[in-house]
């Protein structure tokens, strides 16, 4: 088993692949419940999640694959959705994918974000400061002025999880279940995969973030902060450490993990104003296998 994680992942991490296909991340959705497939050539190898419908219904689910064998990939595809009886194969590609020939729909709802974020962490800390807005440099000194404390948060994630609550209402996304998030922390923590880091003032977490490290690419998959203390900047101090811990450690990129400036506003302006690379994904496709229930997915999708 070793052996055959170290090798998946070698491959992902040559190709420059996402934590989403990494070997770990499909551990973890069998951890929480969820059939996984691997499916893999000399020219392949991703990562395939069933994800479950209402009426015991399921579509199946391919985050941020590099698809090298197109044919070998939907054969198998086919196969386990004529044996899960799949409504339909939903791909969010790292990358642009010719579908010329093959019946793929784009499809508006995505699960991962549509655009991010990405910080070149090779830059001296000067440099990373010199180059963000002037008010979020602003705010991290005022931040450090107002002696808030920045660290890692340990197994505070009780704490995490009802500010990453307030923050969801308040910035208006949606959430998983809090158990998703305590095992999602639970399975990476051992392999030094994830960390929370915290700020504190007066000895109260007022903001943490959830940061995942994968490859040369440390991610930033969720913040979260107290608005009653919204005036002591912390989420931006926390910002920078989580930011130079990475760089510390020798990580070479920090992605913020998602910005849309319709649907986010505030947290967009927010991770604009560190800088870096706006990189665009080319946006979800569905392959159709059951064209009713699809239809009847459709419409309980926009009654819901």
């Amino acid at each position: 088993m070793i052996l055959k994680k170290e090798k998946w992942n070698n491959f992902i991490i040559k190709n420059q692949g996402s934590f989403l296909q990494s070997w770990e991340w499909g551990e973890f959705q069998k951890a929480i419940g969820r059939k996984i497939w691997r499916i893999e050539d000399n020219k392949t190898k991703v990562l395939v999640i069933k994800h479950g419908l209402p009426l015991k219904k399921n579509y199946l689910y391919c985050p941020r694959g590099d698809i090298g064998n197109f044919n070998v990939f939907l054969e198998k595809v086919f196969e386990i959705a004529k044996e899960e009886k799949s409504i339909f194969l939903k791909i969010e590609p790292k990358k642009e994918i010719n579908f010329k020939g093959i019946n793929f729909k784009k499809d508006s709802n995505q699960i991962q974000p549509l655009k991010t974020i990405i910080l070149n962490l090779n830059n001296s800390k000067e440099e990373l400061l010199k180059q963000m807005h002037k008010k979020t440099r602003y705010n991290i000194r005022l931040a450090q002025r107002k002696k808030v404390i920045t660290k890692e948060a340990g197994e505070k994630a009780d704490v995490f999880l009802n500010l990453l609550r307030e923050t969801a209402k308040r910035d208006n996304f949606s959430l998983h279940p809090d158990s998703y998030y305590k095992k999602m922390i639970d399975f990476f923590k051992e392999d030094g995969m994830i960390k929370v880091f915290s700020a504190e003032y007066d000895n109260k977490i007022i903001a943490a973030n959830l940061i995942l490290f994968f490859n040369n690419k440390a991610i930033y998959l969720h913040g979260a902060s107290d608005y009653n203390y919204r005036n002591l900047m912390a989420p931006f101090l926390l910002q920078w450490h989580s930011i130079t811990y990475a760089k510390n450690k020798g990580f070479d990129y920090y992605d913020f993990w998602g910005i849309d400036g319709k649907k986010w506003p505030g947290v967009t302006r927010f991770k604009k104003g560190f800088s870096g690379e706006e990189i665009n994904y080319p946006g979800s496709y569905n392959l159709i296998f059951r064209p009713i229930w699809y239809k009847i997915y459709e419409l309980g999708r926009k009654v819901l």
